[in-house]
């Protein structure tokens, strides 16, 4: 639970899953188990967003096979529904649906190579400089709720409306893999990172939050077939735990993703920061 929680709430799954292993005073836990707890959250994303992750399929099929565009030239920036203008920023038109595809291609080559750095140069993590994360995060929250909210108030002008329908941008996505791969640290949260990483950028907060959701997707798989080596480590979790643990997580996963594009669109993600302060500030003391 705590991980289906964990991996979309801006509050670090890796560095709750630290905490809990050391409250519960587990030394040793087979890696592919935590990857494992990743693949009901990627089901989860993946229900979520079927439609607008169709819809790019689709236009990517189009696009190799180099078929007609889709007949679909509606400005997003111009419907009445603010939830749907911002699904459609992504996949509104071919045009956006194939800078969205490009910007996950180059978001996913910057995290995974800050990835690989990082797992390589920071191979382990003591308890407390996890902690230090959450108060990163915290302070990340706080500063991207402030763009968020002027955002919000900036999207309510017709120029500005037309302007955020451009898309996510090549430059976009390099910050947003940079936001990403620093995201990979424990106790810094892999969502809140990004979503605020975008948010720095000018990307609407809706939009922020479906493409952070959408690039999670390679991450997430990328990260699953790296820890595949260890899949003999796999004996040391009965299937019985492990069932349990991934319908608790798709669950969880599932609640926590509906509830934060809520939250995101009304531009609080500080929220977030009143648990992860004292959070922080008790582990620095206790842990």
């Amino acid at each position: 639970m705590v991980q289906g929680i964990a991996e979309f709430l801006p509050i670090s799954s890796s560095g709750h899953l630290a905490v809990l292993q050391h409250i519960f005073g587990l030394q040793e836990v087979p890696p592919l188990f935590d990857v494992i707890l990743h693949i009901p959250s990627l089901l989860a994303v993946i229900i979520f967003f079927r439609k607008k992750i169709a819809r790019l399929f689709a236009i990517l099929f189009r696009w190799i096979l180099r078929k007609p565009a889709s007949q679909q030239n509606e400005n997003p920036a111009e419907k009445n529904s603010s939830e749907e203008t911002a699904f459609d920023l992504l996949t509104g038109t071919e045009d956006l649906g194939r800078r969205t595809i490009l910007a996950v291609i180059a978001t996913t080559v910057v995290t995974g190579a800050i990835g690989v750095f990082t797992s390589k140069a920071l191979p382990e993590f003591p308890i407390k400089a996890v902690c230090i994360g959450f108060l990163f995060t915290a302070a990340l929250l706080i500063v991207s709720g402030i763009f968020s909210r002027r955002k919000i108030s900036a999207e309510k002008n017709p120029d500005a409306k037309k302007n955020s329908a451009q898309g996510i941008s090549i430059l976009h996505a390099l910050v947003i893999g940079a936001a990403q791969g620093i995201g990979t640290l424990p106790g810094v949260s892999r969502s809140g990172s990004t979503i605020s990483g975008a948010l720095f950028c000018g990307v609407p907060g809706a939009q922020a939050a479906e493409y952070s959701f959408i690039v999670s997707i390679p991450a997430i798989l990328a990260a699953f077939v790296l820890e595949l080596r260890d899949v003999s480590k796999m004996s040391a979790v009965g299937a019985l735990p492990l069932a349990i643990s991934c319908v608790a997580c798709f669950a969880a996963a599932y609640a926590s993703l509906s509830w934060l594009m809520r939250i995101i669109k009304k531009g609080r993600l500080e929220w977030f920061a009143c648990y992860l302060i004292p959070l922080g500030i008790l582990g620095l003391i206790f842990f």
